[in-house]
């Protein structure tokens, strides 16, 4: 009986024989069994990834089976990922709060006042608003922003908070 030549798929020269040999017929295998959209290239690199974390308990001679169906497995869990992904972007989130009517409507009435509002200002006094009021601005970015001073920045603000407590009874 004849010794293998390799004891195990360890051997630096082993492995990169074996992927010479077979990552073609891997990638093949898993473009024409699951289509372009899988990312054959990837699933091939997974595959001989996993086997050189277990060379030492797969023998030189099952490493080619050992190969495909790792492939094949790791293909069939990313599938599996993606349906439940996509079952999850289909499922529609529940239609009912725990709002009242009456709130969701004043809600809705107050947006549009508050938009209503906001068109009445000039572009100077809405532009340092939203962006000190909605993306948290501080006025000296504002300034550096607009090519305008501090205290210009300041008066815009405030200039468009009297005309929005004045357009919008209630704040």
């Amino acid at each position: 009986m004849s010794t293998p030549l390799f004891k195990n798929v360890c051997d630096e020269q082993y492995f990169s024989k074996l992927y010479e040999e077979h990552s073609k017929d891997l990638h093949d295998f898993i473009y024409y069994k699951y289509g372009e959209h899988v990312n054959p290239e990837d699933k091939v690199q997974e595959a001989f990834i996993k086997l050189w974390r277990n060379c030492k308990t797969v023998a030189p001679e099952k490493a080619r089976s050992f190969l495909f169906t790792v492939i094949n497995n790791i293909t069939l869990n990313d599938l599996k990922h993606k349906k439940v992904v996509l079952k999850y972007q289909q499922s529609k989130p529940k239609q009912h709060t725990n709002e009242s009517p009456e709130f969701i409507m004043e809600e809705a009435e107050y947006l549009a006042k508050y938009q209503a509002a906001l068109a009445k200002l000039t572009e100077g006094q809405r532009v340092a608003f939203l962006l000190n009021r909605v993306e948290g601005k501080r006025h000296k970015e504002i300034a550096e922003m607009l090519n305008i001073s501090r205290k210009a920045v300041e008066k815009r603000i405030y200039s468009a908070l009297e005309k929005l407590r004045k357009e919008i009874d209630g704040i």
